[in-house]
């Protein structure tokens, strides 16, 4: 009785804790804060000139550049900084400070330097370490940060989860980087080395596009929707000030700059050809009917609004008879977890005669255990139901083809982190959403649907070379057990009857996670 009564008293001290700090750590007031909109592509800049020209040849469509690889993704951001003229909107869900977030926020500042109008759009879970630097940026002339669905305790800042975690388990996972509302940059990559490729550390494979005309044009809408909404704070009502946060920042990028590391970023921003490829109008750029598929940002307090959920749209083409798969899919998701849902929506497909493909992290592959824990239970669902499943390997040597769209899914790598899913062969949608229930129900999202089968074959190749290479290729044994099959270094057929490269403790875990009910988090 002694114990129980002792619990109790503790318990409710602990919740005692989390009422006062909900009290004295709530939300700035959202008055008075402006609505902004974003300058539409005109003449009068470089960008927009060079595509309005391109565009009136190709009514109705949008240009489209595949970035390829790690450095070109990178220089694409930079370059479209650098040439900017007008305004710069940038969304992003982590924004690192290493070598390639340094450099982007210093081409960021110069560029509102030069009278340049920079919003800077950030989801407050990802900005480590950056609070005094994004505060200092706020501060200059022509720049402005906004924090989505941001943390009032800043250290430690995850214990604001103990008295607003349902607010704050909402976040913003949209990635878009627009200039002069002519000129976009989509996919899957955040901002940091680890998401382009560079440096001695691990890094990811990742899926981005250059889109171009009406494309960006909605891009640029879809920003403003967010960045006017219930969830985006001002940094200046959020961050405290930093009198030396500017001159940290210099020291940073100085710092950086002079680093060896450096030295590959700064040359593939100098042999990018994208630039001339843009301003010139060459035969690089393909123009295609392309459609901005994006969450509204009410879905970031729970609150979906007008036109729904990403994930009713995409269900909606995969179902719709006009539009949905008849011949094949190919799904690529860094973090898969299909729920029931998913598996019938796959399933179904393969039983209708569609060759469904998924290509996802190994156990030995993934960053995020508990998600492969979740996803791990359906495995024998889908592979019973037709569904062929690749699981990436770790740092399987897939060549790197800058420049060719065969690279869409290209570099040496530990993990995967592209989101793209090609349809027959004529469509694909690349974009930041990831097929589970976190970016169905909770994170807000983006991508675009690309009617191009150059581009959705270039996937297709991507997924045969990966999936007949460098993936393991899951199958059911005659007693109904998974096994793992790969190709070793001499060509030979390899079968594993567990999850390759992992210790029986990490088999334990997935097995725990799976059976929790814990796949609404993943």
């Amino acid at each position: 009785m002694a114990f129980l009564r002792t619990l109790l008293i503790l318990l409710a001290g602990l919740a005692a804790v989390v009422v006062t700090l909900g009290l004295l750590l709530p939300l700035p007031p959202r008055q008075g804060i402006e609505v902004t909109e974003a300058f539409p592509a005109t003449t009068n800049t470089k960008i927009g000139a060079a595509v309005l020209r391109a565009q009136a040849a190709h009514p109705g469509k949008s240009g489209v550049i595949p970035l390829a690889g790690g450095g070109e993704a990178f220089a694409a951001r930079m370059l479209l900084a650098r040439t900017a003229q007008q305004s710069l909107d940038v969304q992003s869900y982590i924004w690192q400070a290493d070598t390639t977030g340094y450099l982007l926020l210093e081409e960021l500042r110069a560029a509102a330097a030069r009278g340049v109008r920079v919003r800077l759009l950030l989801d407050d879970n990802g900005i480590a370490g950056l609070d005094a630097s994004l505060r200092a940026l706020d501060d200059q002339p022509n720049f402005e940060v906004r924090l989505f669905n941001p943390f009032t305790l800043r250290r430690p800042k995850l214990l604001s989860y103990s008295f607003d975690f349902v607010r704050l388990n909402r976040r913003m996972h949209n990635k878009s980087f627009t200039a002069d509302g002519a000129a976009t940059v989509v996919g899957g990559r955040n901002v940091g080395d680890i998401y382009f490729a560079f440096g001695p550390d691990k890094h990811y494979i990742d899926t981005d596009v250059m889109a171009l005309g009406p494309a960006a044009a909605d891009v640029s809408t879809a920003f403003d929707a967010y960045w006017n909404s219930a969830s985006a704070y001002p940094a200046d009502l959020i961050l405290s000030p930093a009198p030396d946060g500017m001159a940290r920042l210099t020291s940073a990028v100085a710092g950086v700059k002079a680093a060896d590391l450096a030295a590959p970023y700064l040359a593939a921003i100098a042999e990018s050809p994208l630039i001339r490829t843009l301003l010139q109008g060459r035969d690089a750029i393909e123009w295609a009917q392309v459609t901005l598929v994006v969450d509204h940002p009410g879905k970031g307090l729970g609150q979906p609004g007008p036109g729904g959920l990403l994930i009713q749209r995409l269900a909606a083409i995969l179902a719709d008879d006009e539009t949905r798969p008849r011949v094949s899919v190919d799904l690529v998701s860094a973090y898969f977890v299909p729920g029931p849902g998913g598996t019938d929506l796959l399933t179904g497909l393969a039983a209708q005669g569609v060759a469904v493909r998924v290509l996802t992290n190994a156990l030995e592959a993934t960053d995020v255990f508990a998600v492969h824990g979740s996803y791990a239970e359906y495995r024998p669902a889908l592979l019973a139901g037709g569904v062929a499943l690749g699981e990436l390997r770790v740092d399987p040597l897939i060549p790197q083809q800058d420049q060719t769209l065969a690279s869409l899914l290209a570099g040496s790598a530990s993990s995967l982190h592209s989101k793209v899913i090609a349809i027959d062969g004529k469509r694909l949608f690349i974009g930041s959403f990831n097929f589970d229930p976190r970016s169905a129900r909770l994170n807000t999202e983006m991508g675009l649907l690309i009617e191009s089968p150059t581009f959705a074959a270039a996937v297709t190749k991507a997924v045969d070379q990966v999936m007949g290479q460098d993936a393991y290729a899951l199958r059911l044994s005659a007693e109904g057990s998974l096994e793992w099959a790969a190709r070793d270094q001499n060509g030979a057929q390899v079968v594993h009857a567990t999850e390759p490269n992992t210790t029986w403790f990490d088999r334990l875990m997935v097995r725990l996670i799976g059976v929790l009910p814990l796949d609404w988090m993943m």
